[in-house]
């Protein structure tokens, strides 16, 4: 077994050029590879053609031959698609080429090679290919897909041709019915996507289409000048228009369901458009949008969007019934999210009448109870018990370390990160863990996968491999500690909880020390330009300049100091500073207004989606540091605590922060 073990370790030195001779003949492909990048961004097929030859042999050939033929894809004939698919067989490039034709090849819906080729394509995680393969399986065989199409419709987010096909074709057959496409237009409507809303209209009721555009642009307008709608198309126009409407008045929407078009809508469509004007309203965060919601005669009548949506105002107003009865009423897929199971189980625990439902309650808690996550964490805490360090996995073997620094897709992965190509790195090494063979990796090769990462230092990598585990979890790999000495005296000179640092730059960076977002923030804290100038003055750091930004002790110190002004003005508050440090200090100010609520319904009920996911994650994470570093019990509770609006009178509001 050992003598095995060697002789893998020595191919794995091989493979990744670790010997002089491989390195420097890599090192000379890399300046290739990156010129090819560069070309390949820039659509200049000829120069890709012309660079190749210099690629083969490189770690990274099949990725230089990928972006040759993927620039080209429209011309190559099916010859040049074959043999790129058999030279680099079993690769993530294969099956992300493959990927490229199936879409390819549906739009022009050559249906026989699409059904050849399609049982061959692995990572099955295209949801416009898989509409595409449910048009064939509909065409050949004569099956009932339209469950699977409409959760696959439902969820794209802009109109494509494969989803927009499929629906189409299941329309025309009678397999979806004119209720369904409705409901995609209402959703797109509500989610500000009237492109997408008119592609549905236009299946049911094309000469009608044209209208969604006006709709969108100005709803009132469009409702004033129409009093009545006698047929269902014209009923379900009113609907989008109400839709729109609400989100920049459901005051005014409300209104004018009340006073002119409840009367004229089906019991479903009434339903629905409560159901929008309770969500806008609760968005808002008005005391009024749990008054809506109840104006819902059928909670059934609602998708699992708006359903959550009403839990949330149920929750601001102690509304227990309705967050049973919207809980109950979401979808099976919905119901296992631990969000809804957690707060089902307080809204049993609180309203229960009998011993039954407080059992269920209990049983539903038990179900989630654990470290992984923020409800997770809540409901090990209702149970009585604290928040620990689980127990490390049993360590891994040389041969599972082995196999992980051999696996091909890694090592590629790697390299690709190591040269500067993230983002081509990131999507190797996802599909190898995650997609290569049905399921993924198990643990065991999550653990080692992870491990190899880890090793690497490639911090992303490391975490998100080792949080898919299902049964085991290695803390070490789920939260690192790299830079400990800066974090630690750093959050020491400033009285900052190391552990709140930890937590925060964990879902920021990953502590990917170069990051940039997409907004401009950089670095291993995501701080803004204007945010860094800012606070390196506050903090009295000298002589500043922006491209300091991503040295890890500048970024650290600065973002640092920033999140310690802010949790000052915030009274202490962990939920509310890290809200201000996503989000920014004003929107937090503006949701603390209302009632004084549990820290926890608050961050639920915050309007914007990434927000309101970084603020558990970042306070989840911030707990489980906490137990590492101090290797005590901790809390999450007592750092959520309660938010309200502002009581101390000792210091003003800092305006200044930006």
């Amino acid at each position: 077994m050992k003598f095995r073990c060697i002789l893998t370790l020595l191919s794995a030195i091989a493979m990744t050029g670790l010997w002089g001779g491989s390195a420097q003949a890599q090192n000379r492909g890399d300046e290739v590879l990156l010129e090819m990048h560069q070309a390949f961004r820039k659509k200049d097929t000829h120069r890709l053609t012309a660079l190749l030859p210099q690629a083969r042999g490189h770690v990274l050939e099949p990725l230089a031959a990928y972006w040759d033929i993927r620039a080209r894809l429209e011309t190559a004939s099916s010859t040049d698609i074959r043999s790129f698919l058999n030279t680099y067989a079993g690769s993530y490039y294969e099956d992300r080429l493959r990927n490229d034709w199936l879409l390819q090849l549906g739009k022009r819906h050559d249906w026989a090679t699409f059904t050849a080729e399609y049982p061959r394509f692995r990572m099955r995680d295209d949801r416009e290919v898989r509409c595409y393969a449910l048009a064939t399986e509909a065409m050949n065989s004569k099956v009932d897909v339209a469950e699977e199409a409409l959760r696959l419709w439902y969820a794209q987010r802009e109109p494509d041709d494969g989803c927009a096909y499929l629906a189409e074709h299941l329309h025309s057959g009678r397999q979806i019915q004119a209720l369904d496409l409705w409901r995609k237009a209402r959703i797109a409507m509500d989610a500000n996507r009237p492109r997408a809303a008119q592609v549905a209209v236009d299946i049911e009721a094309p000469r009608l289409s044209e209208q969604v555009k006006l709709i969108h642009a100005d709803p009132a307008k469009y409702l004033d000048k129409r009093i009545l709608a006698i047929t269902r198309s014209r009923k379900e126009l009113a609907v989008l228009a109400l839709i729109r409407l609400a989100a920049k008045d459901p005051d005014h929407a409300a209104d004018l369901l009340s006073k002119r078009w409840a009367i004229q809508l089906s019991p479903e469509e009434r339903n629905w458009t409560w159901g929008v004007i309770g969500k806008q309203a609760a968005q808002k965060l008005q005391d009024n949008a749990a008054s809506h919601f109840a104006k819902v005669q059928k909670d059934s009548d609602l998708n699992d969007d708006l359903l959550a949506w009403k839990v949330r105002a149920a929750l601001r107003q102690s509304q227990w019934p309705q967050v049973l009865s919207a809980t109950q009423a979401m979808s099976a897929d919905a119901r296992k999210d631990p969000t809804w199971i957690y707060w089902r189980a307080r809204a049993l625990l609180s309203a229960a009448q009998n011993e039954a439902q407080r059992q269920e309650g209990q049983s539903l808690l038990r179900q989630i109870a654990g470290v992984r996550g923020f409800y997770e964490q809540l409901a090990l805490e209702d149970l009585g018990q604290a928040i620990t360090v689980p127990e490390r996995p049993t360590a891994l073997t040389p041969q599972e370390k082995a196999d992980a620094l051999v696996n091909p897709g890694l090592q590629r992965a790697l390299y690709a990160i190591q040269i500067g190509l993230r983002p081509e790195g990131n999507r190797e090494w996802n599909y190898s863990t995650n997609l290569h063979t049905p399921g993924g990796m198990n643990d065991r090769e999550l653990l080692a996968a992870a491990d190899l990462a880890c090793q690497r230092h490639v911090w992303d990598r490391c975490i998100n491999t080792s949080e898919r585990t299902k049964d085991v979890i290695d803390f070490d790999q789920r939260f690192p500690l790299p830079l400990r000495e800066t974090v630690l005296r750093r959050a020491g000179d400033i009285r900052l909880d190391p552990a709140y640092v930890y937590g925060l730059i964990r879902q920021e960076s990953r502590f990917i020390m170069d990051a940039r977002s997409h907004v401009g923030a950089s670095g291993l804290m995501q701080v803004m330009p204007a945010t860094a100038k800012w606070t390196a003055k506050k903090i009295g750091l000298t002589h500043f300049t922006p491209d300091q930004i991503t040295d890890r002790e500048v970024n650290v110190a600065i973002g640092t100091g920033y999140l310690k002004m802010v949790l000052d003005d915030f009274e202490g508050s962990m939920p509310m500073a890290t809200a201000a440090y996503n989000a920014g200090p004003g929107r937090p100010r503006a949701w603390r207004n209302g009632p004084v609520l549990d820290a926890a319904i608050w961050a639920e009920n915050i309007p914007f989606l990434e927000t309101r996911d970084y603020v558990k994650k970042v306070l989840s994470n911030t707990t489980n540091y906490a137990a590492i570093l101090t290797r005590q019990p901790q809390s999450l509770k007592a750092r959520l605590g309660t938010v309200g609006p502002r009581t101390s009178p000792i210091a003003e509001v800092n305006t200044n922060l930006p």
